[in-house]
């Protein structure tokens, strides 16, 4: 499998736990396996994550956001590893989202011939691949039969419509796991690594 540029995003904002550690170790088998990586961890970035005032004013994006577009356009796959909180991602990272997600940076409205804007859109980041890795403190299958899809917002509503094709890996409960377990998640997750995938 040839190589790739692999940026990995750690969506959890303490670097203790599960989460980081399988970052760490997604991180580490794609390097050992010849992957060029680059990483930014949430809890270490500097921005505001509310959009005060919508799409109605520019807000200026700070460095750590412009690095995260950067590293967006310039990888082939991109990792994101967080925690489930309220049946969801954290709100820091969906706040990063928000902030750098930007109409024509992750996504472009196509325009009818009278200037409306269609319904339409570009995908910016097509033909990128996506694994979205995600921890919870129930059962993933639990988590499943409650309303809503954990998992929709981020895989669907954000990676999958600026263009990307998104596979989730999901680990739990993650909380009060044998060794044992967590060792296997953390093979699994070395594998994904080494293929880059």
């Amino acid at each position: 499998m040839p190589a790739k540029k692999i940026f990995i995003l750690l969506g959890h904002p303490d670097k203790v736990g599960m989460c980081n550690a399988i970052t760490d170790t997604y991180e580490q088998s794609a390097r050992a396996s010849g992957h060029t990586v680059e990483r930014l961890n949430i809890g270490e970035m500097h921005f505001d994550p509310i959009l005060h005032q919508g799409y109605r004013a520019r807000q200026e994006l700070e460095p750590d956001l412009v690095r995260f577009q950067e590293l967006i356009v310039w990888a082939d796959h991109v990792v994101i590893v967080h925690p489930v909180w309220w049946v969801g991602m954290p709100a820091i990272l969906k706040g990063l989202f928000d902030r750098a997600w930007l109409p024509g940076s992750a996504f472009r409205y196509m325009r009818l011939k009278s200037g409306v804007r269609s319904i339409f859109w570009h995908r910016l980041y097509r033909g990128k691949t996506a694994r979205v890795i995600i921890t919870s403190g129930t059962a993933p299958l639990l988590v499943r039969l409650l309303p809503g899809n954990v998992n929709a917002q981020l895989k669907w509503g954000i990676l999958w419509f600026a263009g990307f094709s998104t596979h989730t890996t999901w680990f739990g409960p993650a909380e009060s796991t044998p060794e044992e377990r967590k060792a296997r998640w953390l093979a699994k997750v070395a594998r994904l690594g080494a293929r880059g995938i």
